[in-house]
Order: structure tokens, then C-alpha cells, then sequence
């Protein structure tokens, strides 16, 4: 018995020794990948310290030089790329043998930002048919899985999948779009790779190293490096919530009165169409605790089978119940809720769904589309959207004051959106990368004026392939209350002083309810416009509308100079409008506008001495200046005054 427990104990120790010897891969260096054609593509992983490494990739004759582990157990080497193509294999040895397959050559884009990255096809407009459609195996995506980290990490979880419709339901929207158009125009493969996470801020995606040369970081950043104080802190605050939840609890009518109760008196109750934010109905500009109860049959099939409850996206925390019993809860702002029922909890006939909402400060309550909100059983849906009851629970005012996270806890604090999501890849050889992302820093435009261009030189920084292409989303309107969005809008706008910056205008395909709106193509395809204007070749083509360059005052009008005119600027419906003109006293009064060419004059009769001009300059950003392509001008003013 001695002797075999001995037998044992060597087997599984010289089965640990064979595992550290192993080769291993990240996860984006996988099957299915795409990687960057015509060029030295970097291949990278972990061995046994001088454990010799070697790749034949199958476009090559030989197996390459080997390459040593270092005393870390790190190793990477460069492999030359053929032009777009593919399937190959890519095999790898020193101790074991690893093997890649169904491997392309294309152009590689990182996709990257917070809930409008992130969404999803089926939910972008005509989504059903999109997904339908979305047969185009060559691009391939890597949806990387949220992740923040105190410090940079090795690797990220996620796998890359072929596009087609039995997959395309988990694409991103914007990047879908924004690959089909340059595949469909090129016929080459696109590989995507996402990191996104919705309400996050920018200062979440830079490296620690450039937010330390930014005072008002440099001690946020040195403080998340201290692993011990976060742990501490990071339970610390998670109790903290929990009380403070408990406490919010206590004294809410809602919860004291066991408003989940399934036999509960309804009477008083009022009725509300879902989806909708609370902000959109009678109970206008609440924040709280909102009760919302609908009572649904459950066809005699589903009994006793596993069922999904699912209510689209939530601003910001929910907990749900079926029958009175709690089936889930989510404390995270705008991510969709899918609930997961035991058989042993589904009956037949009526029964009550009841969901709590606390909206904690801005928009809140239900904030996804009706084909969000269903009741699924295997291939069966119903649909949950529609009438509702609502009642209003306990004001936000009326609770205690929440714990504040110390820096350095959670996906929004400084650097660890970078650590946990983008360092991993940056080794991986890219094309450039698409960004769609501010909507979190709205009310913070003093902070986003240095952190924005420092977050595109950080990532160019991080993998070190030069100033790559680096095209991004301006924010469409949206009601942001006493924030004025288009100030950010500027910010955005005032990168494009950097290399190979490009921007996607979309003043005219936002919804002013609606922080997501639903045409996503648009937006994909103009990202897109830049890429084949700029990166493949395609110099004539137009990728921008009218941007403003500079101004003349002519006596009492101002003449007004952009570039990206195209073959023409043009007033959408007619007549230029939403232009604003002001003298030495800084008052605004509506102005006409008129186009003369590739400028535009603006004057107004109650301004004799105009010194300055505003268009859509206001979270509205109503648009009417596009050039002939159908692009819109940004929003812009040509003072820098405060207010």
C-alpha cells in the first residue's frame, strides 16, 4: 500500500514537471485567429525556463530558429506573413506539440470602449435580419471577457469565432459593421479583438505609467499598485455596500411592506408601458426605489422545465422575483439581466414577476428594446414587454449616504481596465484600433480634455508599432441633463491634431432618450470610411464631413472655412439652421447661415459686432450641414469661453 501511494505521489509530481515544461499559448493566439498579413507578426507564450521553442507555420517550408524561454518562462518570436489568405496551420514544439488551425491572414483591429462597443448585433436596428445575414466566415472576432486588475496581467479569457449567423448573435455591433464594409471592399479577412465594458471612464483604459505623469492620478495609480491596501479595501467597501443596501432597505415601503409579496393588494398600483426609463414617464426626474409588477400566464408545457427571465438593460440595480421568491439581482448600470429559473420553480398558470428597481442619480429604469424583455423555454418566447404596474417606492434623497470606494477598486478606477484587458494584447501585431466611448465622462470634460489624446498615446506606447490608426465615435446626442455633451463632442473633435486620428460624426443618428441607439451600421461603416481612405489606398474617397478650420469677421456677418467638404456642402432640409452668433457681450442669438462655397457666412440683425460662432453646440446637436457623401459636420464653436 506504501509503495503505491509512493507510485502515486511520483506519477503526479513528474505529471506537474511535464505541465511547467509545457508549451502554452495566450488565449487570442488560438484556433481560428487572424493575424496580421504582410508583415513580422508577433507569436508569444510560456515554457520551462531555456526550454527551446519552434513554429512551422504552414506558408513556410521549415520549421523557424528556435527561440529560449527566459528565466520567467517567457518566450516570443516574429513570423513573416504572407498577403490576406488562408486557412493555414500554425504547429509549435519544444517539450509538447502544439498545433493551430484554420488560421487567416488579414488585417487585425482592436474594437474598445464602454456599453456602445459592447452592443451586440441581434440589438442594433434591424437586428433578427442582420444576424440572418451575417454569413461572412472570413471575419473572425475575439470578445474578450471583462476583467480589471491592480496590475498588468498575462493573459485574457475569450476565444475567437467565425462570423455566421449561428454565431453572429455575440458579435459587436459596431465592429461587425465597421469589418464588413472593409471586407466587402477589399475581400480580405478581418480579425476583431474587443475588450469593452459598459460605464466605464477613460481613465480606466490607460496604462498606469502614463496616468502617474498626470497629477491628479499619480496618487490613485500608486495606490492600486499597493495590493495589500486594495484587498483590504476592496472587502472593506463590499461590506460596506452590503450594509448600506440593508439599510436602504429598512426603510423603503417597498421592502418593509413586502411589495414582492405574489397576493399583494394592486389596487393603488399604476399602470406604465416597459421598456422605459423612469425619466420618460409621468413620475419624471426620480431617483429611488421604483416597484414594477406584471402578472404573466405560463403555458402548461413549461411546467416544471427551466425557464430564463430576461428584462433587457437596467440602470442601475434591480433584484427580481417570480412568486415572491428572489430569483436574481444586478448591481451594474445599462447590462442586460437574464435570470435562470429552476424547473422546480416554473408552474402553470398565472404567475407574478416583480422587479425592484434603485436608480442611484441621472436616467434610470429600464433602458433595453421589448424584444429584450421575454420568457424563454427551450425554442418557446413570450414576450414580457408591454403593461406593467408601477408603484414608487423611497426617494434617493431619503437614503443614507453610500460608501465611496477607495481608488483602485473596481473596473472604473485608474489603469485597471488597461491592466486587466488591454496589456495582455498588446504584444499581439494589429492594424489599429476603433474606440467608442465618453458617454461615462460627460460631466467630467475638464479631466477628459488631457486624458483622451494621453489614452490613444498610452495604447500607442503599449505596443509599440508606431502612431497606428486609431478611429473613434463622437458621442451622439443624448438628454445628459445639465451636462452639455458637446463639449466633450469638442474634445473629441480636437484630436484629430493627431496622426492618423480619425473621427465618426453621428449628430444625425443619435436618440435623444436613448444613451444606446440602435443604428450602429452608420456608425461601423464610417469608422470604415476612414480605414479605406487612409490605410487602404482608397485616397479620393470622402471619410468625414464638413470640419471647421477657421473664421474671418466681414464687417457685421463672419465667414466660416472648413475642410472635408467633399463635392459640396449641403443644408439637409433646405436651410442651415441651429447657428448661433454673438457679439462682445457673449450672448448668443439665433443667426442665419448661408453656404458660399466652401465656406459658410453667418450673421444675425441684433448682432452689429459679431465675435463668435456656435453650431449644435448643446446635447441636442440637432444637424443640418452635411457635405454632398451625406456626412454631418460636428458641433463646434470658434470661441473657448467657459459658458
Amino acid at each position: 500500500m506504501v509503495k503505491t501511494c509512493i507510485y502515486i505521489v511520483v506519477l503526479v509530481l513528474f505529471a506537474a514537471v511535464n505541465l511547467l515544461g509545457d508549451v502554452k499559448l495566450p488565449a487570442v493566439i488560438s484556433d481560428n485567429m487572424v493575424l496580421q498579413q504582410q508583415g513580422d507578426a508577433r507569436l508569444w507564450g510560456w515554457a520551462e525556463p531555456g526550454e527551446e521553442v519552434r513554429v512551422h507555420c504552414s506558408w513556410e517550408k521549415e520549421f523557424s530558429e528556435p527561440v529560449k524561454a527566459d528565466k520567467d518562462g517567457k518566450w516570443q518570436m516574429f513570423v513573416k506573413t504572407p498577403q490576406a489568405g488562408g486557412p493555414y496551420t500554425i504547429t509549435l514544439k519544444g517539450k509538447n506539440t502544439l498545433t493551430l488551425k484554420n488560421i487567416l491572414t488579414g488585417e487585425v483591429w482592436v474594437c474598445s470602449g464602454q456599453s456602445n462597443m459592447e452592443y451586440r448585433l441581434p440589438h442594433a436596428n434591424n437586428g433578427k435580419q442582420e444576424v440572418a445575414e451575417a454569413n461572412y466566415p472570413p471575419i473572425r472576432y475575439f470578445n474578450v471577457s471583462g476583467a480589471y486588475s491592480a496590475h498588468p496581467v498575462d493573459d485574457v479569457k475569450g476565444q475567437w469565432s467565425e462570423c455566421h449567423p449561428k454565431t453572429a448573435g455575440g458579435i459587436f455591433a459596431v465592429p461587425y459593421f465597421f469589418a464588413r464594409k472593409i471586407h466587402k471592399e477589399l475581400n480580405v479577412p478581418i480579425g476583431l479583438i474587443c475588450p469593452a465594458m459598459g460605464a466605464t471612464p477613460a481613465r480606466a483604459w490607460m496604462s498606469g505609467k502614463t496616468l502617474l505623469a498626470i497629477n491628479m492620478y499619480a496618487h490613485e495609480v500608486k495606490l492600486i499598485s499597493d495590493t495589500e491596501t486594495i484587498e483590504k479595501a476592496t472587502a472593506k467597501y463590499q461590506t460596506d455596500m452590503d450594509m448600506w443596501h440593508k439599510a436602504i432597505e429598512k426603510i423603503d415601503p417597498g421592502m418593509t411592506g413586502q411589495w414582492y409579496d405574489a397576493q399583494l393588494d394592486e389596487s393603488s398600483w399604476k399602470k406604465v408601458e416597459l421598456p422605459s426609463t423612469i425619466e420618460a414617464t409621468e413620475m419624471g426626474p426620480f431617483n429611488g426605489m421604483v416597484w414594477y409588477r406584471k402578472r404573466v400566464d405560463i403555458p402548461a408545457d413549461w411546467a416544471g422545465k427551466e425557464m430564463t427571465v430576461s428584462l433587457g438593460a437596467l440602470d442601475d440595480r434591480d433584484v427580481t422575483y417570480l412568486n415572491g421568491t428572489k430569483i436574481g439581482g444586478l448591481n451594474d448600470r445599462n447590462h442586460s439581466r437574464n435570470y435562470n429559473i429552476d424547473g422546480s420553480r416554473v408552474k402553470a398558470g398565472k404567475n407574478t414577476l416583480v422587479v425592484n428597481v434603485q436608480d442611484y442619480g441621472g436616467g434610470g429604469g429600464f433602458r433595453g428594446k421589448p424584444e429584450d424583455m421575454l420568457l424563454t423555454s427551450g425554442d418557446k418566447k413570450i414576450s414580457i414587454a408591454g403593461p406593467w404596474l408601477y408603484k414608487v417606492g423611497s426617494k434617493r434623497s431619503s437614503w443614507p449616504r453610500a460608501p465611496r470606494a477607495l481608488p483602485g477598486i473596481g473596473a472604473r478606477y485608474p489603469s485597471a481596465l488597461f491592466n486587466g484587458m488591454i496589456s495582455p494584447l498588446t504584444p499581439l501585431t494589429i492594424k489599429g484600433a476603433i474606440w467608442y466611448q465618453g458617454e461615462n465622462d460627460v460631466s467630467g470634460v475638464g479631466w477628459y480634455r488631457p486624458l483622451f489624446p494621453n489614452l490613444i498615446q498610452s495604447w500607442r506606447d503599449a505596443w509599440e508599432l508606431g502612431d497606428f490608426p486609431f478611429y473613434h465615435v463622437q458621442l451622439p446626442p443624448y438628454d445628459y441633463g445639465s451636462s452639455n455633451s458637446a463639449l466633450l463632442r469638442e474634445v473629441q473633435m480636437k484630436t484629430l491634431s493627431m496622426k492618423n486620428v480619425g473621427i465618426a460624426v453621428t449628430l444625425d443618428i443619435g436618440d435623444f432618450k436613448n444613451i444606446h441607439p440602435g443604428n450602429k451600421k452608420d456608425i461601423g461603416e464610417r469608422l470604415a470610411l476612414w480605414a479605406l481612405a487612409k490605410d487602404y489606398g482608397q485616397k479620393d474617397r470622402v471619410c468625414s464631413g464638413p470640419i471647421y478650420n477657421r473664421m474671418k469677421v466681414e464687417g457685421a456677418k463672419i465667414r466660416l472655412s472648413f475642410d472635408h467638404t467633399g463635392s459640396g456642402m449641403v443644408a439637409k432640409e433646405g436651410e442651415l439652421t441651429n447657428f448661433g452668433i454673438a457679439g462682445p457681450d457673449r450672448k448668443f442669438v439665433p443667426a442665419r447661415a448661408v453656404i458660399d462655397n466652401k465656406t459658410i457666412v453667418v450673421s444675425s440683425d441684433k448682432v452689429a459686432k459679431p465675435v463668435a460662432v456656435r453650431y449644435a453646440f448643446d446635447n441636442a446637436g440637432v444637424p443640418s450641414l452635411f457635405n454632398k457623401e451625406g456626412l454631418p459636420a460636428s458641433s463646434f464653436r470658434t470661441d473657448n469661453w467657459q459658458n
